[in-house]
């Protein structure tokens, strides 16, 4: 395959602050003692480093902090061979995970970190994954993988609800989002209802459902996908490494229903252990662990080595 970045990320990534192995979760005033603290990339970072570990050439488009949490997430990203921009910001965010009972709570230090088209431009990259508020960053012509919050939802439901979609939402590859996200942004409790209806306007819609898989919509055409059961310690991080999956996928040639299960395959094994990072699969892995559910692999995948571990 020739060379050259296939995926950038240009979403926010976060050091993640985990307190492993709490007994419960603190209240009002309530103190509770973590069995370990781990710092680990987070968001977007997550994003890269899971489809890095896939075999995807992936780069990071969001500059980084110029403080010591920035300084420990440029380390862990070069670690896993991801290309950075060489822009610098001056907070990184942060944010706090405590996993408990197969959940997490969160608490999140976001500055403002201004992405730039320039920023994206400069990898010429052959995809680009990227939120719904920052379309406005991706370079003409690439295969673009759209992402949402809550807030992202919430802020473009009134536009849905008119069809004034942005004309770069309406010629991406897909909107990846979750059924929260989907219902808020269609006005439709139901996910399939939802993603039906945001397909009107938008060529794909694949929707995440936890822990019961995920669906996709493409026309009038529908896919499921039923979810891998596993005990789940920390669910950080599986949307990213569900997003990285499916990505990786299509692009290796996977047909609509190899690439989301593939893609929950991936977001389940991940919720295995605590921190996202620590729950990417490295495509060896994915591979066995697919191989021997039955999955084929993606046909520009199926030369990649299968010998190794993570």
């Amino acid at each position: 395959m020739s060379g050259g970045v296939e995926l950038v990320c240009g979403d926010p990534a976060f050091l993640d602050l985990t307190f492993a192995g709490l007994d419960g979760l603190p209240g009002p005033g309530e103190e509770r003692h973590a069995d370990d603290l781990l710092r680990t990339p987070g968001g977007a970072a997550a994003v890269a480093i899971g489809a890095a570990r896939l075999g995807l050439r992936t780069a990071l488009a969001t500059p980084l902090g110029a403080d010591p949490e920035g300084d420990l997430l440029r380390a862990a990203l070069r670690a896993e061979g991801v290309a950075l921009t060489e822009r610098a910001v001056a907070r990184t965010p942060v944010t706090a995970v405590l996993p408990w009972a197969g959940e997490r709570a969160m608490a999140t230090f976001q500055p403002e970190e201004p992405l730039e088209l320039r920023d994206v431009a400069a990898f010429a990259p052959r995809a680009v994954v990227i939120a719904g508020t920052r379309l406005h960053c991706a370079p003409e012509g690439v295969e673009l993988y759209v992402t949402l919050g809550d807030a992202e939802a919430r802020a473009l439901a009134p536009v849905v609800a008119r069809g004034e979609l942005p004309e770069r939402l309406r010629g991406a590859r897909a909107l990846i989002v979750n059924a929260r996200e989907a219902s808020l942004l269609a006005g439709e409790s139901n996910p399939v209802v939802a993603a039906r209806a945001l397909a009107r306007s938008i060529p794909r819609v694949v929707v995440t459902l936890g822990p019961d898989g995920a669906l996709a919509v493409e026309g009038e055409t529908l896919v499921t996908a039923d979810g891998v059961a596993v005990e789940a310690v920390d669910t950080t991080g599986a949307g990213d490494l569900f997003t990285a999956t499916y990505i990786w996928s299509e692009l290796r040639g996977a047909d609509p229903a190899q690439r989301l299960q593939w893609a929950c395959l991936a977001a389940a094994l991940s919720v295995r252990v605590p921190t996202a990072v620590a729950g990417a699969q490295s495509f060896p892995t994915l591979a066995r662990a697919g191989t021997e559910r039955g999955l084929a692999l993606p046909p520009d995948a199926s030369t990649e080595i299968l010998g190794g571990s993570e």
